[in-house]
């Protein structure tokens, strides 16, 4: 069943993140984004990077996909210009954590390239349609980025 986080509303990501982590996933793993043109059980995981400049932890709530043993999450920063600072993150270091539902993993982060990237794009607008207008929107190939878990951890 789907939080009631209301998409879009201020600082909805930061209330998603809270309730993800507050309640281990059990709310907040499936998010209803039929506002935004996506599903009324959209899956989504959290994320922590390494922050490049500041070095300091940073979380927050992406939508995924599952593809084999890996997780897929897209950069698209809703169609900007630029990439958002998450992805620059993983550039700078690919070792991350996340959790997907009450799991949680320190894994790494790999971009997708070539058919590899345009299948799991495609396998993404799947999951979330409005990928193909943000592709639309901007001149920049949005990343797709895999991660890959490489074990279980007890907290982010």
């Amino acid at each position: 069943m789907a939080s009631k986080i209301e998409v879009g509303g201020p600082g909805w990501m930061e209330a998603h993140r809270e309730l993800y982590q507050k309640t281990d996933g059990a709310e907040g793993h499936f998010v209803d984004f039929s506002s935004a043109g996506g599903s009324a059980e959209t899956p989504t995981l959290i994320l922590k990077t390494t922050g490049r400049r500041s070095g300091e932890a940073k979380l927050l709530p992406l939508i995924y996909g599952k593809d084999g043993d890996h997780f897929v999450i897209v950069a698209s920063k809703g169609g900007a210009p630029k990439h958002p600072a998450w992805y620059l993150n993983i550039e700078a270091n690919p070792e991350v954590e996340f959790q997907i539902g009450g799991k949680k993993y320190r894994g790494k982060a790999r971009t997708a390239k070539g058919a590899e990237r345009e299948r799991l794009f495609k396998m993404m607008e799947s999951v979330f349609p409005p990928y193909t207008a943000y592709k639309a929107k901007t001149d920049r190939e949005i990343p797709v980025v895999v991660l890959e878990p490489q074990a279980e951890i007890e907290r982010l």
